[in-house]
């Protein structure tokens, strides 16, 4: 009645059968025609580049992501499954000017942005036969025989009407917003293109700045505490930390802890601001500095101060240099004053 089981069993040749007799039988194909006229269950998968091999990082998220599309046939469900292909970017480009012996926008521009492109194209699905073997080794179901590409016509319109729907529909707007730039390349990059190995953590030095507070903003929690009004007598400055120094010029606003301490001490005929925590840092001998008082940060937003430099001075009209809260501001380094240049970051 039942067969009997190999104590020894040889999973990777059991797992080969089981493929074996997909392929023979159409099995995934069949899971989608039997369906037909059922609920359609529809899963969005990024699609891969093919301009190289799949790694660990493929493996992982696809077998999870077969899970789903899988749970759902169970379900009843009709499943489509469509493998696509990310055919834009930096990692086609990038492999096509090495290959060239290009080495910037100028040398693009020469070559011939048609003929440039021509060579993406023809190069971007190089290594499909790869991706198809080794996915299906690890027991995907998808669709390799329909797939798209976001080089093809067809899907570039499909985006362009999807972004001319929202615009009809008033959803999108033109704003600001902090992103890596490659001088390079001469184009934004993306989190994961910035991670790629072109950019690394490298020791600098940290320098401490002293900004001149001039009062305190209208309406500001700052201008409700009364004796911070005699803060804008020129020698009481804010205290501020940074290991970016060539940013300071960019300078626009200064981020303190809402729940952090901040004193103000004497230190001979100037006065500073910082955090409480951080005073050991800066004065070894407490004889060296008195104590005037001490307030939370939130206290002391709306603080405004000197402009460094002249280059932005028209921005303290649109509330620039003054002091603003932070969830990212700690005492464990500097002054618990951050110098913020939002050029050059998101903070």
């Amino acid at each position: 009645m039942y067969k009997p089981v190999d104590p020894k069993v040889e999973f990777p040749k059991m797992e080969e059968e089981v493929l074996k007799f997909w392929e023979e039988n159409d099995i995934f194909k069949k899971s989608i025609e039997q369906r037909e006229g059922a609920e359609e269950f529809v899963f969005y998968d990024g699609p891969p580049f093919a301009t190289g091999l799949p790694h660990f990082g493929h493996f992982v998220p696809g077998t999870i992501k077969d899970i789903i599309p899988r749970y759902q046939t169970m379900k009843g469900k009709k499943v489509e499954r469509r493998f696509g292909w990310d055919c834009h970017g930096l990692p086609v480009e990038n492999l096509i000017e090495k290959e060239l012996g290009l080495n910037s926008k100028t040398d693009i521009e020469k070559f011939g942005i048609a003929e440039f492109n021509e060579a993406c194209r023809s190069s971007v699905l190089r290594y499909v036969n790869e991706w198809r073997s080794i996915v299906t080794r690890l027991g995907r179901w998808v669709d390799f025989d329909n797939d798209y590409k976001t080089m093809d016509p067809d899907y570039m319109e499909s985006i362009w009407w999807v972004m001319k729907a929202l615009w009809e529909k008033g959803l999108l707007y033109e704003g600001h917003y902090i992103l890596p730039y490659c001088p390079r390349c001469s184009t934004v990059l993306s989190n994961h293109e910035l991670n790629l190995g072109g950019y690394k953590d490298v020791h600098d030095p940290a320098i401490t700045i002293k900004f001149k507070v001039t009062g305190t903003a209208e309406g500001s929690a700052a201008s409700q505490q009364g004796d911070l009004k005699t803060l804008a007598d020129g020698a009481t400055y804010l205290l501020a930390w940074t290991t970016t120094p060539w940013t300071l010029p960019s300078n626009l606003a200064l981020t303190l802890g809402a729940d952090i301490d901040y004193v103000l001490v004497v230190d001979g005929a100037e006065r500073y601001i910082l955090a409480e925590a951080r005073l050991s840092a800066y004065y070894k001998n407490s004889a060296d500095y008195t104590v005037e008082w001490r307030k939370k940060g939130r206290d002391l937003l709306g603080l405004t101060y000197e402009p460094l430099f002249p280059y932005f001075k028209e921005a303290a009209a649109q509330n620039a240099f003054r002091t603003y809260p932070g969830d990212f501001v700690s005492t464990e380094d500097g002054t618990g004053i951050v110098h913020t240049a939002p050029g050059f970051g998101e903070d």
